[in-house]
């Protein structure tokens, strides 16, 4: 299964692919923001995690394109992100996110939030 990682801090990029990669994930393509994000986006990328606050393009207006292209409007998406307001969570799922992480996250907490999403998904086609 191949990620889309997409965070403007390397730090944070680089503590997704870790944990991705310490419960078995190794296909991984990195972006900086979200308009970064959708310019790697391609048929191969079957998961996207991004955060929400970015420059550029922020999160949510790259979860809302990607939900808004035939191509790519059922693809699975995490978001990880430091905003843990209960409005920022409905805004988050409203524009198309699938499931949530707070930072900071273990990669326990990461393979069981990409599960539950793989399971709906999976469910609903």
């Amino acid at each position: 299964m191949k990620f889309l990682v997409v965070d403007d801090s390397p730090t944070m990029r680089r503590i997704v692919v870790n944990s991705l990669k310490r419960i078995g994930y190794s296909d991984i393509v990195e972006a900086g923001n979200g308009e970064e994000g959708l310019e790697v986006l391609d048929a191969s990328v079957e998961f996207v995690i991004t955060d929400w606050n970015m420059p550029v393009m922020g999160g949510l207006d790259m979860v809302r394109a990607i939900r808004s292209s035939p191509d790519t409007s059922s693809l699975p998406i995490l978001m990880v992100t430091t905003r843990s307001v209960r409005d920022d969570i409905v805004q988050a799922a409203q524009a198309g996110v699938n499931n949530y992480v707070v930072k900071p996250f273990t990669p326990q907490v990461l393979k069981e939030k990409i599960e539950s999403v793989l399971e709906k998904v999976k469910g609903a086609a």
